[in-house]
């Protein structure tokens, strides 16, 4: 089985790379083992939430000059980050998707916690904050329904009252989601979203919600609607007489699931070849040093060949490294992985501090080629969260590497830059 690209990894990174590969007159083939960070997304995408120093910037590009040359987006290059930050909301449209934001700024996102954080783009279902919008003297009604938890209606309610709102809590009960409450672990957005799909489930929680209205302008409830299409929240926003804020809650995402499922189509769509379920786990090499070949657990010794491929596998989180007793290494190519060298430099003790390990990542040239044995592997690159010299998690950068980096690297393969 031979393909112009072989692409290990079915999140956001190897979608966005695979689309734009694909969508250009490649073939290309992404082998994906199953669950990815979208699932586990907010509804929103950072770029970069903050700096080394703690501080948090406005204009991201310029911003970018204060994160060591080791980092991804250095790599990039400030010209290429802004010409791909603009491109970003137009390549998600052409995908069915629908982002909001200011390509070049952070806004603000509430959390279902309550919390306020640093946001690039959103999903057109998760409401944004710019920040001369975060104070208001109107009358905000915050909902949330029976027995869910993993949106914290009162600590939302909270955050409101700090911008200078006056907030009044409602609760909602849908026969619908009844059985789910018998099991807090069943009682999860996902779940939720499928059992309120239909239009006359649809109707009747609109028309609670209006029975719930007093004389308040806003409407907040959590973002558990539309797991298949936007319609749902189309619906809501047209037929309750306030202006209406969608807040993502706890992991699961329900727009987060519906961007991977969307993303996908798109791949698919456009005549990529996806193989789900299925795990890389042994790679060739030829005599120069490139990739010749990779193996899967059900391909067998059946070779899947290309004259490139990318890894696009998580990094730690999604098994593209392996953490042993002393050593963190990378388990399909056996690539240079930077990280300290002594077990105790890994972590810190206090768990709210700066965790070194979630910014392990695999070492990579200026282009995103991997290196091995301090060589550089000609035909293959490295994107998203398995690069290394980024702390994504600590940074709040996470999507935007995979984006930016997939971007890059598809036009590098496609000879455009």
């Amino acid at each position: 089985m031979r393909y112009d690209v072989v692409i290990i990894g079915g999140g956001l990174s190897a979608l966005v790379c695979g689309i734009r590969l694909q969508r250009s007159g490649k073939s290309v083939l992404l082998v994906s083992s199953g669950q990815n960070a979208m699932h586990f997304s907010s509804g929103s995408f950072g770029f970069l939430g903050r700096l080394p120093d703690g501080s948090v910037p406005d204009g991201l590009i310029d911003a970018v000059q204060a994160l060591p040359e080791s980092h991804p987006y250095r790599k990039v290059g400030t010209d290429r980050l802004r010409e791909y930050a603009g491109q970003t909301i137009g390549f998600f449209e052409s995908a069915g998707i629908l982002l909001h934001g200011d390509p070049l700024h952070n806004s603000l996102r509430l959390t279902a916690s309550g919390a306020t954080k640093p946001a690039w783009l959103a999903m057109e279902d998760v409401t944004l904050f710019l920040s001369g919008e975060v104070s208001s003297s109107g009358k905000v009604l915050v909902v949330t329904l029976k027995g869910f938890t993993d949106f914290n209606a009162p600590f939302v309610a909270s955050a409101f009252s700090r911008m200078g709102y006056t907030c009044r809590l409602e609760e909602v009960e849908m026969e619908e989601i009844a059985s789910l409450r018998k099991n807090p672990t069943e009682m999860r957005s996902v779940n939720i979203a499928r059992a309120l799909e239909g239009q006359h489930v649809l109707d009747r929680f609109i028309s609670c919600v209006r029975g719930k209205l007093k004389d308040e302008d806003t409407v907040v409830l959590p973002q558990v609607f539309g797991l298949k299409d936007t319609s749902p929240l189309a619906a809501i926003r047209s037929r309750i007489p306030a202006h209406v804020h969608f807040i993502g809650t706890m992991i699961p995402s329900v727009p987060g699931i519906r961007t991977q499922m969307s993303l996908k189509s798109a791949f698919l769509s456009a005549g990529g070849t996806f193989l789900p379920g299925d795990t890389a786990v042994r790679a060739g090499f030829d005599g120069s040093g490139s990739v010749a070949a990779v193996f899967t657990s059900n391909l067998g010794k059946t070779p899947l060949e290309a004259g490139e491929f990318i890894l696009a596998s998580g990094g730690l989180w999604g098994k593209g490294l392996d953490a042993k007793y002393d050593a963190v290494i990378e388990p399909l190519f056996s690539l240079d992985v930077d990280y300290p060298g002594e077990r105790k430099q890994w972590y810190d003790p206090d768990f709210f501090a700066r965790q070194s390990f979630t910014g392990f990542g695999v070492v990579t040239d200026d282009a995103f080629r991997a290196v091995k044995g301090g060589k550089t592997v000609p035909n293959l690159r490295v994107i998203g969260a398995e690069c290394g010299g980024a702390n994504p998690l600590e940074e709040g950068s996470g999507a935007g590497i995979a984006i930016m980096s997939a971007f890059m690297a598809a036009d590098s393969i496609l000879g455009s830059i």
